[in-house]
Parts: C-alpha cells; sequence; structure tokens
C-alpha cells in the first residue's frame, strides 16, 4: 500500500478514460492526449488542473459567451486538500472550476508503480452530462 511520501510532487497526466456505469460504454474523457497535472504538497494539499489539447482557439481577444462555454467544457481544475485511507486518496475540495461539484470529498482508488501513478475505479456523476460513470487516469511523475 503506498504511503504519503510517493505521492508527492507533481505528476503529468498520460491519459484519462471515463467509463458509463449503465453501458460500458468508454471514451477519452479529455480528448486523446489531455494536458493535465496533479500535484500532491507535503502540507496535505492537492491540485489538479486538466484541458483539453485541441480547446477550442477564440476569433478574438476576449472571449464570446459562446466561447467561453467552449473553454468551460474542455477543462476541469480544483484544489483542496487530501489524506490516505485503505488504498485510497480522497481529496477534499475547497475550490472547484465547476460549483456543482461543491465542497466535496472525491474519493481515488490507485496504486504508485515507480515513477507512475494510477487512479482508477473513481467513482464520480459526470459534471457535463450528469451519468454515473468511473474514471481511470494514468499520470507519470515530473
Amino acid at each position: 500500500m503506498a504511503n504519503t511520501s510517493e505521492l508527492l510532487g507533481t505528476w503529468k497526466m498520460l491519459s484519462w478514460k471515463r467509463e458509463v456505469v449503465a453501458t460500458g460504454e468508454t471514451s477519452d474523457a479529455m480528448g486523446a492526449d489531455p494536458i493535465g497535472y496533479l500535484s500532491y504538497d507535503g502540507d496535505g494539499r492537492v491540485t489538479a488542473v486538466v484541458v483539453k489539447r485541441d480547446r477550442p482557439k477564440l476569433k478574438g481577444a476576449v472571449p464570446t459567451d459562446d466561447e467561453k462555454a467552449a473553454l468551460f467544457d474542455s477543462m476541469l481544475a480544483y484544489a483542496g486538500t487530501y489524506r490516505l485511507e485503505d488504498g485510497r486518496i480522497i481529496h477534499h475540495l475547497d475550490a472547484s472550476w465547476n460549483p456543482a461539484w461543491g465542497m466535496s470529498d472525491l474519493i481515488r482508488p490507485f496504486v504508485v508503480e515507480g515513477d507512475k501513478l494510477v487512479i482508477y475505479g473513481a467513482p464520480a456523476i459526470d459534471p457535463r452530462t450528469g451519468e454515473e460513470v468511473t474514471y481511470h487516469l494514468e499520470f507519470r511523475r515530473m
């Protein structure tokens, strides 16, 4: 079982798969090659940011309302605290890009294998679709 010291540092996202519980349908949650980082600090803080690599281009210097919506739908970001419990990382959010997530706990089963972090079977309600899903995320230590 991993310990906190194995998580410390910044992890670069390699992939993020999403599976719809009701149908078993799988897809890339943020496209085939997302840009993402997950950082665990020694003071118990976690930050996460992920964006689609092919985010929409803006037509001008200031995004239109439609462009803002598309940009919002192509990202994820949050910050909070974390703790380990029974082979799971529990992220307690105190700030999130999407208020629908509220200030909640995200429970993430995980393993650390050398310089690779795998978060698997992470249950969630997809904030874009409302579907019950599980996530499989892979990261490489920076």
